[in-house]
């Protein structure tokens, strides 16, 4: 059976909390998380992105989180808090589902890095 790209997002968008960048904000303070940026690298590039966020293109994520893979990046563990977001909450939410398939238990979708920015979210420059 064939998979819309709609059907994958609804699968998602029900498995991975959405919230708003406020609510994300609280939980970084409250430590032990991780926010990554998913969007590709011209984005970042061009943009920047949520201070202290990990850069991970969404088609290098598993290689990323996988503590068995020879990519593993250490920034990830599955006892942190994952806050994901990209340029309008879709990768994120495709990325979510992902870390949870992955093992990941505490994953959340911020959205849209343009929702980061208009609510006063710090960004840095690459």
């Amino acid at each position: 059976m064939t998979t819309s790209v709609k059907q994958m997002l609804e699968a998602a968008n029900a498995a991975v909390p959405k919230i708003a960048p406020e609510e994300a904000r609280k939980m970084i303070a409250k430590g032990n998380a991780l926010v990554v940026d998913v969007r590709d690298g011209t984005e970042v590039e061009q943009s920047g992105k949520a201070k202290g966020a990990v850069h991970v293109s969404r088609g290098m994520l598993e290689f990323r989180a996988d503590p068995d893979s020879p990519a593993h990046d250490k920034n990830f563990a599955r006892d942190k808090t994952v806050i994901l977001y990209c340029g309008s909450g879709g990768r994120a939410a495709l990325a979510g589902k992902t870390l949870k398939d992955l093992g990941y238990q505490h994953v959340y979708n911020a959205g849209g890095f343009k929702d980061w920015v208009a609510s006063g979210g710090e960004v840095e420059k690459s």
